[in-house]
């Protein structure tokens, strides 16, 4: 029998969504069972059911509110029941109050009132202990799924903080952990070696994001993780330390868990727009390789009768999160250069074929990167990939250089469309092209891809590349 597995941030919505059914059918059984019992008929089912769903949507928004539905709480019910029998008579006193107000008392008698609020908390509570074994044998199989972390942080905070501890309270499912320490000096090569260990882990495993564990007032080594992790376009997320643990205290991070961790670095684009963008991309790749494959097919005639070598030049280039891909363009040159040192082309360049000055200044040797996007390597908008040399070369000479990777490259972007395509011989070229990929980044939007992609249309005419 195939496991079904859970989302940790989901189990709060789908206990949520448990007491709304069990208040919901307390109120209508309860108060139809007194009606029938007391006056051997049953009616207002309606009105039993407004009320039911009145009272569940409140109580179950206030419950949430305090923490009542998180993890912790559902797996040791008993340490909370005061605290749930509390919002449930506060809720409903204020119902009660309420109904009386409207003279709703008229249409659902006292009686029913307090059936139904019988049946009510008897069979909360009955959920909550259904809860908590469903969430420990969920937890025991392991369906019971986290975000997916490396932690980094000094031994001593470590040693407290077990992966067990990340999960039941900050619903963290730690996949790796890297220990650091400043103790040779915050930029030392000891802590960027273990830094870079940590980036290459959250690449190889596929986590969702950083956390990490420092002593708060570890300021130097906490901007020194902060600097190097911006390598990465993941979240990073800064968690209590021993000291403010303590004095919050267990119930504390039972109800609160997340909200007390502090977010050092936020995901460039929600999942919303990640879908969006990803969504406008095969629109546009697909629309635009099924018009111009006829033209796609001639030039690869045309470049293989003009030259010998293959048709399709492919570079390693660095895409999103630093990932490695293989970039597919028109061969415009008569060398296929993917080392340690490649020389990009210059105005006039000897190694460039007939064809190929053609198709670098009409832009047309970019065309088979419309596959890439298909393959989900690249979108048609966003920072130019460079190659793995020139990658490695700029990320030591500019700063936030590595920010270009919080989005996966483009066909074309904001630099190219203010006037930055092609060769950027000069190293002021290539800051202002990072200037303007950082700024696309910070500021994307739809339309801002939509007027990019026009834009782009207007600025191949000009001939800029070669």
């Amino acid at each position: 029998m195939k496991r079904i597995d859970v989302s940790y941030k989901n189990i709060e919505t789908i206990a949520g969504f448990v007491d709304i059914l069990v208040i919901v059918f307390a109120s209508g059984f309860g108060g139809g069972l007194y009606q029938y019992l007391w006056y051997g008929q049953v009616t207002g089912a309606e009105v039993n059911f407004a009320v039911g769903v009145a009272n569940s949507l409140l109580y179950v928004y206030v419950a949430g509110s305090r923490g009542l539905y998180r993890l912790p709480v559902l797996l040791e019910p008993s340490r909370y029941l005061a605290r749930i029998f509390m919002t449930w008579a506060i809720v409903g006193l204020f119902v009660t109050s309420f109904l009386f107000f409207i003279k709703g008392e008229t249409a659902f008698s006292h009686g029913a009132m307090i059936t139904s609020a019988m049946l009510q908390i008897v069979l909360l509570l009955l959920a909550r202990w259904i809860a908590e074994k469903a969430s420990r044998s969920m937890m025991a199989t392991g369906s019971l799924a986290g975000r997916r972390i490396v932690t980094i942080g000094e031994p001593d905070e470590l040693l407290r903080l077990s992966a067990a501890l990340l999960f039941r309270y900050f619903g963290l499912n730690e996949v790796a952990r890297v220990s650091v320490s400043a103790k040779h000096g915050p930029a030392s090569d000891d802590l960027l070696v273990d830094l870079d260990r940590a980036l290459h882990e959250a690449r190889e495993q596929g986590v969702d994001e950083f956390v990490v564990a420092l002593r708060w007032d570890s300021k130097e080594l906490l901007e020194t993780i902060r600097t190097r992790l911006r390598a990465s376009p993941l979240p990073v997320r800064l968690l209590p330390d021993h000291t403010i643990r303590s004095v919050l205290g267990r119930r504390a991070l039972s109800t609160r868990g997340p909200a007390l961790t502090v977010e050092l670095q936020r995901a460039p684009l929600t999942p919303v727009e990640r879908m969006t963008k990803r969504a406008l991309d095969l629109l546009g790749a697909v629309t635009a390789i099924a018009l111009l494959s006829p033209l796609l097919i001639a030039t690869a005639i045309v470049i293989k009768l003009d030259s010998p070598g293959p048709a399709i030049f492919r570079q390693r280039r660095n895409g999103f999160n630093t990932q490695p891909f293989v970039i597919f363009k028109f061969r415009t040159m008569t060398v296929q250069e993917d080392g340690a040192t490649i020389t990009q082309a210059r105005r006039g360049d000897h190694r460039v074929t007939r064809v190929g000055q053609f198709l670098r200044r009409s832009s047309m040797d970019e065309l088979p990167q419309l596959f890439n996007v298909l393959l989900g390597d690249m979108s048609l908008v966003g920072p130019r990939p460079h190659a793995l040399a020139h990658d490695n070369e700029y990320k030591a000479l500019i700063a936030k250089y590595a920010f270009r990777h919080h989005v996966k490259p483009g066909i074309t972007g904001w630099a190219q469309v203010n006037g930055l395509r092609g060769e950027t011989g000069r190293l002021e070229q290539m800051v202002e092209r990072v200037r303007l990929d950082l700024w696309y980044i910070n500021h994307w939007s739809f339309s801002l891809d939509i007027n990019i992609l026009v834009r782009t249309c207007f600025e191949v005419l000009r001939n800029r590349a070669y």
